[in-house]
Order: C-alpha cells, then structure tokens, then sequence
C-alpha cells in the first residue's frame, strides 16, 4: 500500500461541515500533510450576507490555518467553495455543481451535522438523517468515489454500556419515522419526543443512531467508513497545542469554573471523561479514508466503523479533569474572573440543587442587584440560566460510564508505516492528560476569549484580591455568628471555648511532636 499523502495525491476532495470545528482542523490537516492533493470541495451555505467564497476567505485568515501559509503560500487555490444548503432538495446545488462533483470527486467526508443536543427532533432528522441520505444520493453519482467516511459519535448507541464497532439497528424504521414527521405538528413532535428516543439522553444521539443505520442500508456498492469520536475537545499537538475556537461541550464548562462563575456539577468524580483531542480524530479520520480507499478488492463490503475514544485505551476521570482545569486557571487565571476558581462535583442531585441555589443563583441575585444600584444593565442571572441548561445537556456524560471496543482503530494503525504514525498520529496512549488539560485551558484563554498573557500579572492581582475579599468576608461573618449567637448563650460560650481549648492542646502536641523530633 501506498503511504496517506501519496494516496490523496491527485485526488478531488469533497467535505461538508468544513466551517465547524471538526470540519476545519480536516480541510487544515488535509492540505499541510498532504499536499498533492489535487482540489478540496467544499459545501458550504451563504450566511449573514456572505457568499460561500467569503465564508472560506474569512475562515483560512484565521490562527489556525497560520502554519500552513507559512508552509504553503498557495494553498488557498486548491479550495473550491461550492454553494450548498444540505436542508434543501438537491442539496441546493446547481446541475453545473453536481455535474462537476460527479465528475471528479474521489473521496467524501461528510462532517456536517446539528451538534446542539437539545435540537427539535424534526430538525435533529433534517440535519443529521435526510441531509446524510441525500448526500449519499450524490455520492452514488460520483464516476470516481474511492471511499466515502461519515463522522457520526461514539455516543449514538449511548444506551448500551458495551459499544462494539458494528452498525447497530435503531428501535424504529427511520423511513417511518421520516414519513410520520413530515404529517405531525411541532407540539405533536414535541410530545411523542421522550418516548421515540427512549433510553438516549437526547435528539443529537438518537438521530446519529439513525443515520448511521440509514448509511449501512443505503451505502449500496458504495464503499464506505464510520468515524465515531467521543467528546471532541481541543488540539493536542496540531497544528499547535490548544486550539480551540467555541464554548461547545467542555470548553465553555471549562471557561465558567475559569471566571469563577461555575461552582458546582453534577457529575461522578470516578466516571470517565472520555476526551479525544480533535487533532487524534482528524488523523484517524484521514488514515481511515487511506486504508478503505486503498482496499478496492474488499469493496463494496462490511463498513468499517471506529470508535474514536480514549476511556478504554488511556482512561481520564472527570475528578481529574475538574482538579486539573482549576489548579491551571489558578495559575494562570481568566481575566475579571467573577470569584476565585473552585468546583465542587457531587452525583446527589439534592446536594448538587442546594450548592446551586448557594453557589449559583444568591450570588447572582446580589450581583444583579448591585448592577441595579449603580444604572448597569443586570446580565449575571442570564448567565447562570445559560450555564445551567448547558451543563444539564452534559450532565448524563458526566455521570456515566461506557466501555468502547476499539479493535479497528489498532489494525488501522497496524496497517500504517512508521513515517505515517507520525504524521497521522492518533495513538492515544501517548497522551499525558495533565499536560493537554493545561493546553486546553490556556487554548481557551488564547484562542476562544482572546486574552493576551500579557494580562497574566493583572488577572493574578485580580485573583488575589478576590481571596482577599472572601477572607474579609468569612471574618465579619464568623465576628457576626460570634456576636448574635454564641455571645448571648453561657451554653453556646462553653461549646465554644471547648472547641477552641481542645484544638490549642492539639497544635501545642503537634509542636511538641515535631520539637523531639
């Protein structure tokens, strides 16, 4: 077999959802590694007044796409913005643009979908199901399509604890489900969602599961690949460490236990946070479409499906990550951070409502109220809402664990040379968390609020003030404890002078301990 960027030379690329986060670190990845390639379609809709060509003008001038200027000035040629809304029939693209995608495209990922978990389900299908059937409708009239790769989730059968890297069938026939919709009103939808989606935790799983499904029925001879990534989270080492560029899934987490404004989450310190860093995805993404597309003899045969994750291969714990994400953003702290950095994580959800309604919601309420006093326009109790739906929609991940197989991501890195394991590097074993969670942070920090570290010496400042404020606090409450409570009670007084005599003779044994020693 060829090495990868010697199978993608000469080859037309086709990729939808290149302007999401996944979508742009593949189109990045694709051109700086493989740069024979021959030309990179990419579908892409019009969008607050910007033509598709705009849209991928904007998006190439930004950090991410820095090495690769540098590394290829020209690479910008090879992409071709073609005009697409995956919602509409055809796609909405025109009979010259379908002609010239069935005329040259060799290879197809498919990225796009709807990643918001609370989404209609009538959306959710519209997205995530009939977008897929019909861009397999075109991928069955592409002349010269080697592999066609689907990035689905490893959280689509999230309703067994045991993933196999097969294609399970959905507890509904998607046909059905798509001709029922199109009859049902938005309130009926509503109503039968719960009960249509079962044991999943929302829309976004559910109509993943679907899709897959409808991918393994209507593939046909078509050959094709399942790429199934966990919680995608920032780069790992490309094209640099961190990058990261929206409040998505953990990130935005991550950012409110950064300003202070996260206290509290319902979560299970021992569950495993299976985070893959998009750069592990991409690569596994780009071998995968290699060794498929390379095998001609075996198609059209089995889909191969990859459970992209990291839980089963270098197990992280949501323990872990909160102590990791508050000891680094201790040390290097989000500018006007709201309080001092401090997460408590609890799987009662009593416990978890009443650090919620101490932590989160008076905090805000007083916040708010000062705003009022002074004329400003009170914003924090929005922003409480805001992050306690988000971690709602998290809070199913966060306490639960699964067990993914993961034997066809190691016969795909069986397969590759020792020069490609380099440069498509997904090998997950090689991961040291500690070390990755503190370039996620800073990669929030850098790239997502767009705080300079110049401004490390202020926010440290900040931060040491805030801990002097709650120190003066805790003093004037313990003073007013001391004077409404304790000082008009003799019983009160004598509990009080107990607990003080008795802690005394225990530092006084502790120095004499220490003394002979």
């Amino acid at each position: 077999m060829v090495n990868i960027p010697e199978y993608y030379a000469g080859k037309n690329v086709l990729i939808t959802g290149a302007t999401g986060f996944m979508g742009k670190v593949l189109l990045e990845k694709l051109l700086r590694s493989c740069p024979g390639v021959k030309a990179v379609y990419v579908m892409v809709r019009s969008k607050a007044g910007q033509s598709p060509q705009a849209r991928i003008a904007d998006m190439i001038n930004c950090k991410l796409f820095e090495r690769l200027q540098e590394e290829q000035p020209g690479f910008a040629e090879k992409i071709i913005a073609v005009n697409s809304d995956l919602t509409l029939p055809e796609l909405d693209l025109s009979k010259e643009d379908q002609s010239i995608l069935a005329e040259n495209v060799n290879i197809v990922f498919h990225c796009a979908a709807t990643i918001r978990f609370n989404e209609p389900l009538k959306d959710a299908v519209q997205l995530n199901v009939l977008a897929t059937q019909k861009m397999l409708a075109l991928a069955h009239r592409m002349k010269h399509l080697q592999i066609f790769i689907h990035i689905s989730t490893a959280y689509a059968n999230c309703d067994r604890e045991l993933i196999e890297e097969i294609v399970y069938p959905p507890p509904v026939d998607y046909r059905r489900l798509i001709d029922s919709l199109d009859w049902m009103d938005d309130e009926l939808v509503s109503a039968l969602t719960p009960k249509l989606i079962g044991e999943r935790p929302n829309t976004y799983t559910y109509t993943k599961a679907l899709a897959e499904y409808m991918v393994q029925q209507e593939a046909g001879d078509l050959n094709v690949a399942i790429i199934r990534p966990s919680i995608v989270g920032a780069s790992w080492k490309e094209p640099f460490p961190g990058w990261i560029d929206n409040f998505n899934g953990p990130s935005g987490i991550f950012i409110a236990a950064g300003k202070g404004i996260l206290r509290t989450m319902r979560a299970s310190n021992d569950a495993v946070a299976d985070l893959v860093p998009v750069d592990v995805v991409i690569n596994a993404t780009l071998a995968a479409a290699w060794y498929s597309g390379s095998q001609t003899l075996n198609r059209p045969g089995n889909i191969l499906v990859y459970n992209c994750t990291t839980g089963g291969i270098n197990p992280f714990h949501w323990g872990e990550v909160e102590y990791h994400v508050i000891s680094t953003f201790k040390r290097n702290p989000l500018e006007q951070a709201f309080r001092r950095p401090n997460v408590n994580l609890t799987s009662n959800h009593l416990i978890n409502q009443y650090w919620i309604a101490v932590s989160h919601k008076a905090p805000a309420f007083l916040y708010d109220l000062y705003l009022r006093l002074i004329g400003r326009e009170p914003r924090m109790m929005k922003t409480i809402t805001r992050l306690h739906k988000a971690m709602m929609v998290l809070e199913y991940f966060t306490s639960h664990s699964w067990v993914w197989n993961n034997d066809n991501v190691t016969m795909l890195m069986a397969q590759m040379s020792p020069e490609d394991k380099k440069m498509f590097n997904f090998d997950v074993r090689q991961l040291h968390w500690a070390e990755y969670m503190e370039s996620y942070c800073m990669g929030t920090k850098k790239y997502v609020l767009n705080e300079e570290l110049s401004g490390l010496p202020a926010a440290r400042k900040h931060l040491n003030k805030l801990r002097n404020i709650r120190y003066t606090f805790n003093t004037i409450l313990v003073v007013f404890i001391w004077r409404v409570f304790i000082a008009r009670s003799q019983m009160a007084r004598n509990i009080w002078y107990f607990v003080v005599s008795l802690c005394f003779k225990f530092l006084s044994y502790f120095r004499a301990s220490s003394t002979m020693r």
